[in-house]
C-alpha cells in the first residue's frame, strides 16, 4: 500500500505529539565535568572557581578557553513567524526552537539554547540580545517576521561582537542556491539564461535573490511575487513599500527586466524554475503554472510543514526537478543542512560580529 503525501504528514504530527508528551522537551543540561565525590565542587564551585574568574577578568579571551562560551549559540526568536504557521506567540514557538537545538547538537556539536523574547519593538529586541551576549559565541535568529528580520539582522550584525545569522535568510538561501546550481547540471541549462520565479517575498526569497546574484544569477532575469502580486516598479503600492520596506522595495526596483505585470500566472510562462518560500499550503503552487513554464521546468517548494504542491503533483504536471523543505521527500532543500556545519566552523575559528 502505498501512503499518500498527506497521509505521511498526519503520521508525523500524531509521533511529534507522542514524543512530546512522553519527554516533555527535546533538549537538557547536563553537566560535561565528572563528579567523583563532594570535594570536587570546592573546585567546581566556590572557592576554587573563582581563582578562573580572577583570571578571566585579567584576560578577557580567556571565557573563550576556560567556560563554555567557545561552543555555546542562542536561539532567539519573538514567535512571530514559526514555519507556516505565522504569528504563534513565544511559548508556541518553543517546540520548535528546541528541535533546532537537537539539531545543532547532533549535527554540529554545538550546544544551543532556545531563548524565545517577550518583546514589543526592535529595540527591545536587540536590547535583550545585547544583554545576554556574554555567555554565547553566536546567535542564531529565528523566526521573526518580515520586514523586521532583515532590521534586527542588521542592526545586530554592527553592533554584536559575536556572529549574528538569521537561518530563514542566510541558511535557507544558502541551500536553495546548491540546489539550483545542481539542479541545472542535471537540465542542461546556464545561470546566466535561466528565468526565475520566486514565490513570495519575505526573508528566504530576499535573501535569495542577493545571493543568487552574487552567484552569478541576473537580477533582472528574476520576477517576485508577494501577496498582492507581480512586484515591478510601477505597482501601485510601490510608493508606501519604499516606507514600509526597503527590502522589497529595492527588489521590485532591480528585477523583473520585461515588466511582466496583470495576473499572477502571467509571471509563469515560459519560465525555467519557480522558488517558492510562501503559503504552507498543498495547491498555492498552481500545476496550471508548470504546465506553462519552459521546458525541464524546476520547481522548489519550500514551505513548511506543508509544501507548496505535493511532488507527484508537480511531477505530474511537467516538473523535471522537484525539491521541497521536508526530509521525507526526496531533494530536500532545508536551512538544516547548513546551519549546523556553519556554526561549527565560526564558532571553531572565533568569529567575532
Amino acid at each position: 500500500m502505498i501512503m499518500r503525501d498527506s497521509e505521511k504528514t498526519g503520521d508525523y504530527n500524531k509521533i511529534a505529539m507522542e514524543i512530546s508528551r512522553k519527554y516533555k522537551g527535546k533538549i537538557r543540561i547536563l553537566p560535561k565535568v565528572p563528579i567523583n565525590s563532594l570535594d570536587d565542587f570546592s573546585s567546581l564551585y566556590t572557592p576554587g572557581i573563582a581563582e578562573v574568574s580572577r583570571q578571566i577578568k585579567n584576560n578577557d579571551d580567556l571565557v573563550y578557553e576556560l567556560t563554555g562560551k567557545w561552543n555555546s549559540v542562542a536561539i532567539l526568536t519573538d514567535g512571530t513567524r514559526v514555519l507556516g504557521l505565522g504569528n504563534v506567540g513565544t511559548h508556541a514557538s518553543i517546540p520548535v526552537m528546541e528541535g533546532k537545538a537537537l539539531l545543532f547538537n547532533y549535527l554540529g556539536g554545538v550546544n544551543a539554547v532556545p531563548i524565545p523574547l517577550n518583546v514589543k519593538n526592535n529595540d527591545e529586541f536587540i536590547t535583550a540580545a545585547r544583554a545576554i551576549e556574554p555567555y554565547f559565541g553566536g546567535y542564531n535568529l529565528e523566526d521573526i517576521e518580515s520586514p523586521r528580520c532583515f532590521f534586527l539582522l542588521e542592526n545586530l550584525q554592527k553592533q554584536m561582537d559575536i556572529p549574528v545569522w538569521h537561518d530563514d535568510q542566510l541558511g535557507t538561501a544558502s541551500i536553495t542556491l546548491a540546489g539550483i546550481i545542481n539542479s541545472l547540471r542535471l537540465v542542461n541549462k546556464k545561470k546566466e539564461d535561466v528565468r526565475i520565479v520566486f514565490n513570495g517575498a519575505g526573508a528566504a526569497n530576499i535573501a535569495a535573490i542577493y545571493l543568487f546574484e552574487a552567484a552569478g544569477f541576473k537580477k533582472e532575469n528574476m520576477v517576485v511575487i508577494d501577496s498582492h502580486g507581480i512586484l515591478e516598479p510601477e505597482r501601485e503600492d510601490i510608493d508606501s513599500l519604499m516606507l514600509k520596506n526597503p527590502w522589497k522595495y529595492h527588489i521590485a526596483l532591480e528585477t523583473n527586466r520585461e515588466r511582466i505585470r496583470g495576473n499572477t500566472d502571467n509571471a509563469f510562462r515560459g519560465a525555467d524554475i519557480i522558488i517558492s518560500a510562501s503559503k504552507s499550503e498543498p495547491g498555492t503552487i498552481k500545476t496550471d503554472w508548470i504546465k506553462s513554464m519552459n521546458r525541464d521546468p524546476i520547481v522548489f517548494a519550500l514551505a513548511n510543514p506543508l509544501p507548496e504542491i505535493w511532488p507527484q503533483d508537480a511531477i505530474s504536471a511537467g516538473a523535471r526537478i522537484v525539491a521541497t523543505g521536508r526530509s521525507d521527500f526526496p531533494n530536500q532543500i532545508n536551512n538544516s543542512l547548513v546551519f549546523p556545519g556553519v556554526f561549527r566552523g565560526v564558532l571553531d575559528a572565533r568569529s567575532k560580529g
